[in-house]
């Protein structure tokens, strides 16, 4: 689930089976997409599409498909555009989920998202029902093994990172958005090369589920992944380690 921001989260994104490598490169085409659309074709000045082309070089998405994208949002390629609509609601014990949709179809994408809310007890709720409690922010992940941590911290900081925590594996930067590309830039001039790295929804707090509370939120989060027209989904459900 994305927004849950531990390092064992992003390990398990990278893990994902051909099928849903798939999904992930659709969904990030549609973003490049939106973002080409917005502002241009050139990455330089249009920080959205630099973000999304960043997204896409982590999943290893094909040249041929990140140009499509490109040409499809600048208007070389025809083809429906598509719209960006956010849905809040609660999962099972309260939890706040925030579903983020690139559609070309507005109501399909309401009725699909409402109906696995429902199926697993949750609700969509009104629009900032629960968005008040996230807040956005860059996240990069570095290996122990690519650097120490004196000069991680004053390359990251020095270049306007928020934070620089140490974990047992890797150490966590914390930025804010419009920073994300500068921290990550004055990373990788350094030769410190980035696990993994996203902006993302983060909660100021989570919500501990287990059993079946943490079991039905596991399906709901993984059913609306799995809907085309879901780009992102983030929940402030802290779920038992061995279901991450």
């Amino acid at each position: 689930m994305s927004g849950h921001s531990k390092w064992e989260n992003i390990k398990r994104k990278k893990g994902k089976t051909d099928a849903i490598r798939a999904r992930i490169t659709t969904k990030i085409s549609k973003e490049i997409t939106i973002a080409a659309r917005m502002g241009g074709g050139d990455p330089v000045g249009n920080m959205r599409l630099k973000l999304a082309l960043t997204k896409a070089k982590q999943n290893n998405v094909p040249k041929e498909n990140i140009q499509r994208a490109i040409d499809k949002g600048v208007g070389a390629a025809s083809g429906a555009g598509f719209d960006e609509v956010t849905y809040e609601g609660y999962g099972p014990g309260g939890a706040a989920v925030i579903v983020e949709c690139n559609t070309d179809n507005r109501n399909r994408a309401a009725a699909d998202i409402r109906h696995a809310f429902t199926h697993h007890g949750g609700s969509v709720g009104t629009p900032g029902c629960v968005s008040w409690m996230f807040k956005k922010k860059g996240t990069i992940f570095v290996s122990k093994e690519a650097a120490d941590e004196d000069t991680v911290m004053m390359v990251a900081l020095d270049a306007g990172a928020e934070d620089v925590a140490v974990n047992e594996d890797s150490y966590k930067i914390t930025t804010a958005p419009e920073d994300f590309l500068t921290v990550s830039d004055a990373l990788e001039k350094e030769g410190i090369a980035a696990e993994a790295s996203e902006v993302a929804m983060v909660p100021d707090n989570y919500v501990k589920l287990e059993g079946d509370a943490a079991q039905t939120m596991a399906r709901l989060t993984g059913e609306l992944e799995e809907l085309d027209d879901v780009q992102e989904v983030y929940t402030n459900a802290e779920l038992p380690e061995d279901m991450e």
